[in-house]
């Protein structure tokens, strides 16, 4: 039947068309825009993924311009560490320098006080965009990262930079809870409880030599006292032991052995050791009749078991560091832990900083005592062999007590890596010879602060390359999930322009139906 008013074939070829055109103009779409999915309309799964993606890259672009900062702070920081380091290495040289008596040490002092500034300088200007890693004690965060969990959840990483306090500040004794409990103060081989309170002075440490017997000519007696041997051969035969113990006393004198001296009583020899820092070991042989009892600490018969040999301990008080020898803390050193050594009536504080050990708070303590130049007062620091504890020695010369005493308190703030460099004085033996050990520990504390410096800056080398990586491949995905394939597009557009030709002609024809009906009424 055919209608006039429907047009059937005119409908179908309509549809197509309009098919075909809704199809070319996505393909030319595609084209234009480079896109196969180029809104939420074409595929909503596919672009909200796409644009979650989008999101990530634009926060990574973010990070590694962070990176990059922190990335150059953190060099400013390194390169800082690195020529204090140089520059102490110098003032290292300049203290050799001065250890020989016959220079113009008033000179050197000027040199090294030059540099000094110089370091002071440094540490002052080593910021960038206004952030100093080498003064200071609080942790810088450099954004790395944003992770997103499975459940779509952001979160941000960082990369923590130690601050390396490279000050000359002295930081501030806390008042939090006691570490006394940490620290230990002793006389030598004995502990400080004097009715008057804790002293110490120039009084040697002493042992006693008790002979007995006779003896018989051609008889050998031997002392050996710090590595060094003297000697009584019997002459004549029925010598006492009084005899044989004065003879042994003034071969001792003669002897001239450092920091020892021998007394006799009877048949008793004392011997009495001045030595600063260092233990004097004494040993007994004999080839003889007579016999050596030899008592630790200076006891008497009466007193200490007699032994073949003893050590007479270090002259020097000694300021133990143990974390379980009380249970102020258990866990070590802390920052803010401070200690505090009280020698007269004066207090010299080491407050410790991130990451330190005891080593760190003996050696500081050194260099703030060491700082005050205080006539006759000297120091050293020592490591137990058999604890790995960590001691203090502080020696004085003078004949006149000294009150001393030691504590520790929490919740301080840290003092500076280089406190002490300001005090270096080498115008003296004593100031010269303090400055040698000093600046090794000054020169250990730049060196650690450059390396964790570079470590850092290796660390945020690698994640900067990682991110650039990361957003590589993130654009890569993208591209995989919404960029349009130009060649199979290219294909689809000739195709679909034919198809719109031909339904176009299809189109016309159906169209020229109804004119065929009117030759029905010719």
């Amino acid at each position: 039947m055919s209608s006039i008013l429907t047009n059937t074939s005119a409908m179908v070829a309509l549809q197509t068309l309009r098919g075909i055109n809704s199809k070319l103009s996505m393909t030319q779409n595609e084209i234009s825009t480079g896109k196969q999915i180029s809104n939420a309309m074409d595929s909503a799964s596919i672009w909200a993924i796409s644009k979650v993606m989008e999101s990530d890259v634009k926060g990574f672009k973010g990070i590694s311009e962070t990176l990059s900062l922190g990335q150059s702070t953190v060099a400013v920081a390194r390169n800082a560490s690195e020529t204090v380091t140089d520059l102490l290495t110098e003032i290292k040289g300049k203290i050799v320098s001065a250890q020989e008596e016959n220079v113009d040490r008033d000179k050197i002092q000027t040199d090294i006080d030059a540099l000094r500034g110089q370091i002071s300088s440094v540490v002052s200007a080593a910021q960038f965009n206004g952030l100093n890693l080498v003064q200071g004690t609080e942790d810088v965060n450099i954004l790395s990262s944003l992770d997103r969990g499975s459940d779509g959840g952001v979160t941000a990483a960082n990369i923590t930079v130690t601050r390396q306090d490279l000050s000359t500040t002295a930081g501030v004794y806390g008042t939090g809870s006691t570490l006394a409990g940490n620290v230990t103060a002793a006389d030598g081989a004995n502990a400080l409880n004097s009715a008057a309170g804790n002293q110490f002075s120039s009084a040697g440490n002493t042992m006693v030599i008790q002979m007995a017997g006779t003896a018989v000519a051609g008889e050998q007696y031997n002392l050996q006292i710090a590595g060094i041997t003297v000697s009584h051969t019997s002459v004549t035969g029925s010598l006492t032991a009084a005899d044989t113990a004065a003879a042994l006393t003034a071969a001792i004198n003669a002897a001239g052995i450092e920091d020892i001296v021998a007394t006799v009583s009877t048949a008793d020899i004392t011997i009495t050791s001045t030595s600063k820092f260092d233990e004097v070991e004494v040993n007994a042989s004999t080839t003889g009749t007579q016999t050596f009892d030899l008592y630790n600490g200076g006891a008497d018969a009466t007193g200490a078991l007699a032994v073949a040999s003893a050590t007479i301990a270090a002259r020097a008080s000694t300021v133990e560091f143990s974390d379980t020898a009380g249970t102020a803390n258990t866990a070590g050193v802390s920052e803010g832990d401070g200690y505090r050594v009280t020698i007269g009536s004066a207090n010299y504080d080491y407050i410790a900083g991130k990451g330190e050990t005891f080593e760190d708070v003996a050696k500081g303590l050194k260099l703030v005592i060491d700082a005050a130049a205080l006539e006759d007062i000297s120091t050293n620091v020592i490591q137990d062999d058999t604890t790995g504890n960590w001691f203090l020695q502080v020696d004085n010369d003078d004949a006149t007590d000294i009150a001393f005493a030691v504590t520790g308190a929490a919740d301080g703030e840290a003092t500076g890596g280089l406190n002490g460099i300001d005090s270096i004085d080498v115008t003296s033996n004593d100031g010269a010879d303090a400055a040698l050990a000093n600046i090794e520990t000054l020169i250990q504390n730049s060196i650690d602060a450059a390396a964790s410096f570079g470590s850092d800056q290796g660390r945020i080398d690698t994640q900067s390359e990682f991110v650039s990586k990361m957003m590589d491949s993130l654009k890569t995905g993208i591209g995989a999930l919404v960029d349009a394939d130009m060649e199979e597009a290219s294909a689809r557009l000739q195709a679909l322009q034919v198809q719109q030709q031909l339904a176009i002609q299809s189109l016309s024809i159906a169209n020229q139906a109804p004119q065929s009906i009117l030759s029905l009424f010719r």
